[in-house]
């Protein structure tokens, strides 16, 4: 194994001088843009205020399904001039060369691919068990590497973003980061293989649905996720949750994943974090999306969202379905306090496999959780103890269909 120095989060810094350098040629431009942007759109946004009323939030809801990318509250120059200490975890982290990464995966060689994000591709590859020599496919460790675009500027931010926070978290809910590569214009992170991808996937692209039990153990272990990174001294807000950041190993053990977004809590007597505006439509929490104020129950709104998901087994946003179907939460949330009405909301590939008291419990977690005022919500750490106790129902839907009499028998159904 290379002997790690603890210079290695100066070789990042170094990586970034250049990204930045590059980035204040085009400033006088960024300005111009902005200045012939000043009449609002008729899909912009209110962020002036606090507090956000149910036409506000109505307009976001029918907002159209795109990342959330305003412009940026400040330069990587400037980001880096204010990191100034150099923690130990990220000396446990490997370092790898790009020819020894670029031999792990074949050559990046396109069979190998495992999935495309924004600013780059996500290799397998496998890699010596001590070390960060390549090994042959199918020994050694196998492993999952992201490869950025070189000119992905923005790319390059949440790289650093990445390294920075799971450098530092560690948890069974947290994807590994396992090490990383900086070369020149190469920037690539290697990461701990998930062999059942991503709950997106399963959701959504599988023939087979997912069972039940299944989607529980996912919830809960992504509520754990977010509870640790909520619950630390130094509290950190994901601002990313959503269902293809959920990887799943083989037991269906939830992780986080793609920490680019990440912004660390507010400290001290702060309510919030004052930030620039990113994330996908139909995930982010109203009032973050019209203020920019970020808070823990930014993320719970979007744990609310993605439990709506698994529920109905539909996307958060989906242009395809009839007009006030199209938002999953603004169809969904007025059934989830209605019994009567609740198990209509349920995945119909499902047939029945469910637990009665199951769905119950969880609209009401997704109720809570999508409430229009934050501080309504609840923490994530009240979702987990929530959630545990379901794990175990077997008041499963179908067997109980089968002992009550036919003319009963439509009241699940509708």
């Amino acid at each position: 194994m290379k002997e790690k120095s603890c210079g290695c989060w100066l070789a990042l810094a170094r990586g970034i001088k250049g990204a930045a350098a590059a980035s204040c040629g085009s400033s006088s431009l960024s300005a111009a843009a902005s200045a012939n942007n000043t009449k609002a759109s008729p899909n912009t946004l209110p962020r002036t205020s606090l507090v956000h009323d149910a036409a506000s939030e109505t307009r976001y809801l029918n907002a159209s399904n795109r990342e959330l990318t305003a412009p940026e509250e400040t330069t990587l120059a400037t980001e880096i001039l204010k990191s100034t200490s150099i923690n130990k975890a990220y000396c446990q982290l490997l370092e790898f060369t790009f020819q020894e990464l670029k031999s792990a995966t074949g050559n990046f060689r396109p069979d190998s691919i495992l999935g495309e994000g924004g600013f780059g591709y996500v290799f397998k590859g496998w890699i010596e068990e001590n070390g960060t020599a390549p090994a042959k496919p199918g020994t050694g460790i196998t492993v999952a590497v992201k490869s950025l675009k070189p000119d992905a500027l923005q790319g390059h931010r949440e790289w650093v973003a990445e390294v920075d926070f799971l450098g530092q978290l560690h948890h069974p809910n947290l994807v590994k980061l396992i090490g990383y590569c900086i070369e020149d214009d190469q920037r690539l992170l290697v990461y701990e293989f998930m062999a059942r991808g991503s709950l997106e996937n399963h959701l959504f692209r599988r023939a087979l649905p997912l069972p039940w039990s299944s989607r529980i153990k996912i919830a809960t272990g992504a509520a754990k996720g977010l509870a640790f990174l909520h619950g630390g001294t130094e509290p950190v807000i994901y601002r990313d949750f959503k269902a293809s950041n959920i990887l799943l190993d083989s037991e269906y053990n939830a992780k986080l994943s793609d920490f680019g977004l990440a912004k660390a809590g507010p400290q001290g007597d702060k309510t919030h974090v004052s930030t620039r505006v990113v994330g996908t439509y139909g995930y982010a929490a109203p009032e973050y999306v019209m203020t920019g104020h970020l808070t823990s129950k930014s993320d719970v709104y979007s744990f609310g969202v993605v439990l709506l998901e698994m529920l109905t087994g539909r996307r958060s946003m989906d242009k395809k379905r009839p007009n006030g179907e199209q938002n999953l939460v603004a169809w969904a949330r007025p059934h989830l306090g209605d019994r009567r009405r609740l198990y209509s909301l349920v995945d119909p590939r499902l047939e029945f496999n469910y637990s009665i008291k199951g769905v119950q419990k969880v609209a009401q977690i997704a109720y809570y959780c999508l409430s229009r005022d934050p501080k309504a919500r609840p923490s994530m750490d009240e979702v987990v103890k929530a959630l545990i106790p379901l794990q175990d129902l077997n008041d499963m839907a179908k067997l109980h269909l089968r002992s009550r009499a036919p003319s009963q028998r439509g009241k699940l159904r509708r």
